[in-house]
């Protein structure tokens, strides 16, 4: 048994920019470019005791994984779990990767069983499409993986650029649905058309050569017309089953007027229905969001958010 008394982590949410390749012409499935952010979180507390007890949001998620981590590492799982806060399920910000990732680290660390990240994602399925979940949880920034080949375990993180701290993203939700997830989520790649070779050559040119080199020389526009070309693209291939580039109508009008007004990088995280944009500084963000709220659209919300340049957090007590 450890002698730790207790193991908090901080796991940060992500934004989903987008796949590469989704019918791996080259043999390597998917890839993809995504960030991390600060304001979204889950905060896990992990400790001993006499019996498994969860407390907090997604109880019912975090148990089954926290049992299934247990049985797969053979140890106890006696063991107290707080949740403090909870990335909202389904939603694109990565709640579910986020959640395991947590879970899976602090056994590991409760127990000095010192696994990687890569190892906990491993163990508990994480990064069977994406690794951008878990290279944001191991280091945060904008990172872009590698996708999945014939061996790989989780996909490989091929970079990893700090984000500039004065941009800021407008998040836009709709209160009234989720994404695609679990089955739904399988049965959808299973039905799409294949991506063309010549789309997916394109945007692997474009990101390589010209959205990570002005993200390095932090030339906003630069960057956000890479992404917004990469959000029409995948889009376009989703739009047979999620009923348009954005799965919400309502967020593709907020998203159609925040581009009017001068945001870049316009798309919608994952499956949705969260759509995200770019602007320069916090001031813009915030006269953008207020023209955007006197527009009084239905079932929406929005929040203001900065890329995280930082892993996971990890404090042992």
């Amino acid at each position: 048994m450890s002698k730790l008394q207790s193991i908090s982590i901080s796991a940060p949410a992500r934004l989903h920019m987008g796949f590469i390749d989704m019918s791996g012409a080259l043999g390597r499935h998917f890839g993809s470019i995504g960030v991390g952010l600060n304001e979204i979180a889950t905060r896990i507390h992990l400790s001993g005791s006499e019996r498994i007890s969860i407390e907090g949001p997604c109880a019912e998620r975090a148990q089954a994984c926290l049992v299934n981590f247990c049985q797969k590492l053979n140890v106890s799982d006696a063991l107290k779990l707080q949740i403090e806060t909870a990335i909202p399920d389904h939603v694109g910000l990565g709640s579910g990767t986020q959640l395991a990732l947590a879970i899976g680290v602090a056994i590991s660390e409760y127990y000095g069983l010192g696994l990687s990240v890569r190892q906990v994602a491993a163990l508990t399925d994480r990064g069977a499409r994406s690794g951008i979940g878990i290279a944001v949880f191991e280091q945060g920034g904008l990172v872009v993986d590698g996708g999945r080949g014939p061996h790989t375990q989780t996909p490989p993180l091929l970079s990893r650029i700090a984000f500039p701290d004065p941009w800021r993203f407008i998040l836009v939700y709709d209160q009234r649905g989720q994404g695609l997830h679990g089955q739904q989520e399988l049965d959808a790649f299973k039905s799409l058309a294949p991506f063309p070779r010549s789309r997916a050559e394109q945007l692997s040119y474009l990101l390589l050569m010209q959205a990570l080199p002005a993200l390095a020389e932090q030339d906003l526009t630069g960057f956000g017309e890479v992404i917004s070309a990469l959000q029409n693209a995948v889009g376009e291939h989703f739009a047979p089953i999620q009923g348009g580039v954005f799965t919400s109508l309502a967020v593709a009008e907020a998203m159609q007027y925040l581009k009017s007004q001068g945001a870049v990088g316009i798309g919608q995280t994952s499956w949705g229905p969260t759509g995200f944009c770019l602007v320069a500084d916090q001031e813009k963000a915030e006269a953008l969001l207020m023209g955007l709220t006197q527009k009084r659209l239905p079932h929406l919300s929005y929040q203001i958010a900065s890329a995280r340049n930082i892993g996971a957090e990890l404090v042992k007590k």
